[in-house]
């Protein structure tokens, strides 16, 4: 009788368990900053998802803004850039750089955002603040990936750590 009963239970106990990780969210972003010397600009992607983003809108600016539905917000655009722009913020070679807007696309649950820095000169140091949605979420975790003067680096940004330096 145990042993039926241990055979009933231990799988019940088994879904239970592996379904809670399941409904773990995760909370994270992913940039890729790339140097591309014969256009004399830094591109940068960012990909964040959606609902994460509009949850923190909203918590900034208090209103809905339903991105990427018939019911966006019409000045959802400036409103989102501003929010990039408070969240990202590089420095190269010591001087605070503008990060110019170009675009946005969406794939499946994530909005693609892509920007870029011009700039001439070569880059001897690199410093980037990321604290997209850490005001959100403490768990949030902002993935950067760098490619600049052939060296390539990946960081990790948290709640905790919204700053890296690179010197070249």
């Amino acid at each position: 009788m145990k042993k039926k009963l241990l055979q009933f239970i231990m799988p019940l106990f088994l879904v239970v368990l592996l379904s809670s990780f399941a409904w773990h969210k995760f909370y994270v972003s992913v940039t890729q900053i790339d140097f591309v010397p014969n256009k004399k600009r830094v591109e940068i992607t960012s990909r964040i998802f959606i609902d994460d983003l509009e949850k923190a809108l909203e918590k900034k600016f208090k209103k809905k803004f339903y991105i990427t539905s018939t019911k966006e917000i019409e000045n959802s655009e400036i409103l989102i850039q501003e929010y990039l722009k408070e969240k990202i913020k590089i420095s190269i070679n010591k001087k605070a750089q503008n990060i110019e807007y170009l675009a946005r696309e969406v794939e499946g649950d994530v909005l693609i955002f892509y920007t870029k820095i011009a700039i001439s000169k070569k880059i001897n140091t690199f410093e980037i603040y990321n604290s997209l949605l850490t005001d959100l979420y403490k768990e949030q975790q902002n993935i950067v990936h760098l490619n600049i003067n052939g060296n390539k680096n990946s960081f990790l940004f948290t709640n905790s750590e919204t700053n890296q330096k690179i010197v070249y």
